[in-house]
């Protein structure tokens, strides 16, 4: 018999997925499932000129430790301008907080 034999193409690549460390849910599970809440932008709470040049890094598409490199700064550090730019732009991904930079003109492409 070979290998696989009786399983659908979905179910296989189902459990390569797994196989590969990652995790597998059902769609239904999916649908159940909560959403995540993002916090409001905070309009009081302009991005610091800082803020503003690790955004445009963000947008670079450069990781933490390459913005904590090109600012001379720890990677800890560039974390927290990463979350405190999130958060202030009521953002829930590094993606997003670039999309919505571009669309208030603090972000150029």
């Amino acid at each position: 018999m070979e290998q696989g034999a009786g399983l659908s193409r979905r179910a296989l690549l189902r459990l390569a997925a797994v196989a590969a460390g990652l995790v597998v849910f059902h769609p239904e599970a999916l649908r159940r499932a909560p959403r995540p809440v993002r916090a409001d932008p905070d309009p009081a709470q302009p991005l610091t000129g800082r803020e503003i040049e690790v955004l445009g890094m963000l947008a670079e598409g450069l990781g933490n430790k390459a913005i904590a490199s090109r600012l001379g700064i720890s990677t800890h550090t560039a974390k927290f301008h990463v979350a405190s730019i999130l958060s202030k732009l009521g953002a829930g991904s590094r993606t997003e907080a670039v999309t919505i930079g571009m669309r208030r003109g603090l972000v150029a492409i």
